[in-house]
């Protein structure tokens, strides 16, 4: 696990070593274990990489690499099936200097060229030039893991695993993205290509850019998709043994590593499932790292316990409290993007409590996207049958909800109110209003005036609604778990992971997410993984029920969030409005200051939670102090 950086110039232009240095240094933490810097023979081409030793630890894993006096890479991530298509290539006449995967990658880009993507399974970003064609090539894996971000204006080319080394080169001049903060205050994340940042995108998952650096021609391709549409015919029993052989076999290869190994255990079915998988191919016990808080509602502790107990694995605990939110401007550097999930904050704490023991730690991330683990799946299908009522809907419910949320201010005829309104839309922008931390309507009450004018065409509620159609299935929830996978996952989970990780120097490793395993349980209809409205990942469930215990199996889903409700209503309480009433916030412009007071008493007096908005508020404004004061 590393992170990488690279300045091209077209027509002229030169690339300095110090240009490099500056952009390796800003993500040094990504990679503390060495760093390198490559020049062209024109110097038109400038490559960076800092290094995080986890195969083969020798100097001969050492980035940027060459091969065949043709190929310079930097690389970011793990192949997990290098080995394999390191001895194929060796029969194909191919010779190597290191046990490395990187080596591997740059052999197969000179036999298939773009193709070599299909031979890869693993999580990655990469660039590699071509001295002989003067091109780079650069990708990122299938499923968003790793991340890939860069400038072009048409002149010069400029990219790093973390936008900040950009922000090092004098060439990029610094202005906030306005139309990224508005699809943030929907999302809770910059949804790709936006990063915050005017001119700094972000390559989408499963997809390539080829840059000819003589013409000055940039392309971007997606090389790969999940495909809902073909199902297959098996009995439970079946699909139970295809789920655990291959999810086994995902685990397994996840185990390789020449640096300490553990596992991330929260206590829910995913991260359990990997930690008893685990457990069958290791000699010792596995070491396991769990968060919780003192806020029962939120403390998954006693289960993480439970299994940690069944599997005997080497089990550690720590609890995040309300003071944990002096962290808060340092996640938002890290985090370098307008990002609002407050999961963050417990995720940078077991991935600091992981580092101080091990190196590489795995995860249970994927297993709702692959198996449809989320209510709100079971909300869609539901408002789809409901429609049919919508008559009787407008006559008496719709006015009774009215009436009622108007009077007693509970949030759950906030959502009810939301449910109802949006009856008439599409699958798409129903479910959009559903996950959405702020609604259109609720934004246009909160903008400032000139604020709202500058997106009156701008619908962020298409970025996500439109994935629907895209999916390939007839099934309302599974076009939502298709969304969720090219939206959710990426920009928010696996960013929050990646980013919490890498501040410490840890790398994650997520076996939900092998694109094979994906591309199986795509196959599984998908009335087995949401069984009527209210089994959730019940073929999951099924082939996991002599595995672990049954009160982790069959309890309320927790998610990973932290208490904001509570903390917003007592500790702090005071830092919310000073924070977000200040004249300095104020005065950019962006909301009205009574609209956003009247937000914050609402939360205080009532019985509404707007605990994730004030979040969100925050955090941006946070961020703004961060980059931009």
């Amino acid at each position: 696990m590393c992170g990488i950086t690279g300045k091209i110039c077209i027509n002229g232009g030169v690339v300095n070593e110090a240009d490099i240095e500056a952009m390796n240094e800003a993500i040094k933490h990504r990679g503390p274990d060495d760093g390198g810097v490559f020049l062209s023979p024109k110097k038109n081409v400038g490559l960076g990489h800092r290094r995080l030793s986890i195969i083969d630890l020798s100097p001969l894993g050492h980035q940027p690499m060459s091969f065949l006096d043709r190929y310079w890479i930097v690389f970011n991530g793990e192949i997990y099936n290098f080995q394999e298509q390191r001895e194929k290539m060796v029969s194909s006449g191919y010779v190597f200097r290191s046990k490395t995967d990187t080596e591997v990658i740059m052999a197969l880009y000179d036999k298939y060229r773009e193709g070599c993507l299909k031979y890869l399974r693993g999580m990655f970003s990469f660039a590699i030039y071509d001295a002989k064609e003067e091109t780079l090539f650069c990708a990122r894996d299938r499923v968003g893991k790793k991340p890939f971000k860069y400038y072009w204006d048409g002149k010069m080319f400029m990219f790093a695993s973390e936008l900040k080394a950009i922000l090092t080169q004098p060439e990029y001049r610094k202005e906030p993205d306005y139309v990224a903060i508005h699809h943030y205050l929907t999302y809770q994340y910059c949804p790709a290509p936006f990063t915050g940042f005017t001119g700094i995108r972000k390559l989408e998952p499963a997809h390539y850019i080829f840059l000819d650096i003589k013409n000055g021609r940039l392309e971007n391709k997606q090389y790969w998709e999940l495909n809902y549409t073909k199902k297959l015919s098996l009995s439970e029993g079946d699909w139970i043994d295809r789920i655990l052989n291959k999810l086994d076999e995902s685990v397994k290869i996840r185990m390789i590593s020449d640096v300490p190994l553990g596992a991330f255990l929260s206590g829910g079915i995913d991260s359990s499932a990997i930690v008893a998988l685990m457990s069958r191919h290791s000699t010792v016990p596995i070491k396991t790292f769990s968060i919780g808080f003192s806020d029962i509602k939120y403390n998954e502790l006693p289960y993480a316990k439970m299994v940690a107990e069944q599997f005997k694995t080497d089990h550690r605990e720590f609890i995040v409290e309300p003071h944990a939110m002096e962290l808060l401007p340092m996640l938002v550097n890290h985090y370098e993007e307008p990002y609002a999930d407050s999961s963050a904050l417990p995720t940078y704490y077991v991935s600091k409590l992981s580092r101080e023991h091990v190196t590489v730690a795995l995860n249970g991330d994927g297993g709702d996207e692959n198996f449809a683990g989320y209510s709100r799946y079971s909300a869609l299908k539901f408002s789809n049958m409901y429609r049919k009522f919508k008559s009787i809907h407008n006559l008496i419910i719709k006015p009774t909800l009215d009436i009622s949320k108007h009077y007693l201010k509970r949030n759950s005829l906030y959502r009810g109110q939301i449910f109802s309104d949006t009856l008439s839309e599409s699958a798409g922008r129903r479910y959009v209003n559903y996950i959405c931390y702020f609604t259109d309507a609720f934004k246009k009450q909160i903008y400032s005036d000139l604020f709202s004018a500058k997106f009156k065409n701008i619908d962020s509620s298409s970025l996500v609604a439109d994935q629907f159609s895209r999916a390939g299935s007839d099934d309302v929830g599974e076009q939502a778990m298709f969304a969720d996978f090219v939206t959710y996952l990426p920009e928010d989970l696996l960013a929050k992971v990646d980013i919490a990780s890498m501040a410490v120097s840890l790398e994650g490793r997520s076996p939900f997410l092998d694109h094979e395993f994906l591309e199986m349980t795509a196959q599984i209809p998908f009335k087995l993984k949401l069984h009527g409205f209210n089994h959730k990942k019940f073929i999951l469930k099924k082939a996991l029920k002599n595995i672990l215990p049954h009160d982790v199996m069959y309890r309320k889903k927790m998610g990973f969030g932290i208490p904001i409700h509570s903390w917003f209503r007592n500790e702090l309480k005071d830092y919310s409005y000073d924070m977000l009433l200040s004249e300095v916030a104020m005065n950019r412009g962006i909301f009205k200051k009574e609209e956003i007071a009247k937000l914050l008493d609402e939360h205080n007096t009532t019985r509404i939670d707007h605990g994730h908005r004030i979040w969100s508020l925050i955090t941006l404004e946070h961020w703004f102090r961060e980059f931009f004061d």
